[in-house]
């Protein structure tokens, strides 16, 4: 493997953390952002290389340690990029996040605001529910190895224990790496376009027995699939359901168009906050359940729902926020997302909750908006939940044309939520802010904002 050429090496502080949870170090004029170094660590800093006039770097080595250095669970945690905060106390990640989204709603949304303290976890670990990694050949091409890309490249960092994934879905993807190698069915290579195994996903419920194993493989028939399928039968009697998913295509998005199930039902069922929800391979669910249900409650209790709410949902996905909103009380929500998967998902899980004023549409969510402010709909309470690059302006003018009482939105990016907002004040005040850690040991993170209108 290739060494990572160093342009220079020099000696410098880490006086704050960037957007992105790297450490800021000044140098005359310059400004190096260095991952995995904390406020108050002292040393010497490889640089890079330079972007967009920022320099990018790594610790050369540390003389002196920031007070809230701790030693890391896992070992590759800052190569593999996944979650460069394992070796920064949980106190400050969460002090940080509260920060971070005060700087977005002040440098990007041109206000001053104070958020609450970031809402955490008791045990930071293994919360995640969702497993998912690339296959590919180790640096010797001799063993097929699975892992997390390193940061900014295609380069798969081994690693069989992740710290912060589901106990069961490491063992899953550690038994399915062991079963590949048996069989030699092989991993995807992107340079030479051979190989069958792009990903492995594994999905787990927290309230139920039931795992799904999802294989992204290049082609609908590749060799040995149906003895691979019995193994997996075999020795992992936890998976409840596998589904290949087929993405031919040299793309870096994981999952392609088409899935077929190879047994079981082809999704698992989850409970969040009292409702039961149906996902398959491609739905989007949070990751974190625990802190999930948090999020939801306190949405719930921002949103003050009373009988005779009309509530529109907006960018929807399985429903989680909006049939949870119809069991409060709500006389009527209706939901919108495009992706047509989520919406029948949506419509099944109102249906097995008995829920009769909810109401799953597939759409474009700023083309429905717009088309009801044309008609003259009434909202009384919006939620939205965009994905990280945000709303949009045509989305945002609609909302103030129809005019509801009260915004919800609940966002996983504090720049685009800075921005979005900005685009509300003249019309809605921003009455309180609350950032959720659904992601520790990373420098995301969730938050949930109400809007009122003047």
């Amino acid at each position: 493997m290739a060494s990572i050429h160093v342009l220079e090496t020099i000696t410098g502080e880490c006086l704050d953390l960037s957007f992105e949870g790297k450490g800021v170090v000044r140098d005359g004029d310059r400004t190096i952002f260095v991952t995995g170094m904390f406020p108050g660590d002292k040393g010497e800093v490889d640089i890079l290389y330079k972007r967009n006039g920022v320099f990018f770097g790594r610790i050369h080595k540390l003389s002196e340690l920031s007070p809230d250095r701790i030693k890391p669970v896992c070992k590759v945690c800052t190569s593999c990029g996944g979650c460069c905060f394992q070796a920064y106390r949980y106190s400050a990640q969460l002090a940080f996040k509260k920060k971070l989204v005060e700087e977005q709603f002040r440098k990007v949304g041109h206000m001053q605001i104070e958020a609450f303290e970031t809402l955490g976890m008791n045990n930071p670990f293994n919360y995640r529910n969702k497993v998912q990694v690339p296959f590919g050949m180790d640096q010797w091409h001799q063993n097929i190895i699975y892992g997390f890309y390193k940061e900014g490249t295609h380069i798969i960092v081994k690693n069989e224990d992740c710290a912060i994934e589901d106990v069961r879905g490491n063992k899953i993807v550690k038994e399915l790496c062991n079963m590949f190698t048996e069989l030699q069915i092989m991993p995807y290579e992107e340079k030479t376009g051979e190989g069958y195994i792009r990903h492995a996903l594994v999905r787990t419920s927290k309230h139920f027995n039931e795992i799904m194993l999802v294989i992204v493989s290049t082609k609908v028939y590749f060799p040995r699939k149906d003895r691979l399928v019995e193994l997996i039968k075999e020795r992992l009697p936890e998976v409840t359901t596998v589904v290949e998913n087929i993405n031919g295509e040299k793309t870096n998005i994981i999952l392609g168009e088409k899935d077929k199930i190879l047994f079981g039902k082809g999704y698992i069922n989850d409970t969040l906050c009292g409702v039961k929800f149906r996902i398959s391979a491609k739905s989007f669910y949070q990751t974190n359940p625990i802190m999930t249900e948090i999020l939801y409650k306190t949405a719930m209790d921002y949103a003050n729902i009373t009988e005779n709410d009309v509530v529109f949902d907006a960018y929807s996905g399985i429903g989680t926020i909006g049939l949870i909103a119809a069991t409060k009380g709500a006389k009527h929500v209706t939901a919108v997302e495009n992706v047509k998967e989520a919406v029948e998902d949506a419509i099944y899980n109102a249906k097995a909750n008995n829920i009769a004023n909810y109401e799953a549409v597939c759409d474009d969510a700023t083309e429905y908006l717009v088309k009801a402010a044309k008609e003259g709909k009434k909202i009384d309470l919006l939620f939205m939940d965009p994905p990280r690059k945000g709303s949009t302006t045509e989305f945002i003018n609609a909302v103030k044309e129809i005019a509801p009482n009260r915004i919800v939105y609940v966002s996983c990016n504090p720049s685009t939520l800075a921005r979005d907002c900005a685009q509300f004040v003249d019309k809605y005040n921003v009455i309180k802010i609350q950032p959720v850690d659904l992601f520790p040991h990373t420098s995301h993170v969730e938050c949930i904002t109400l809007l009122c209108r003047k």
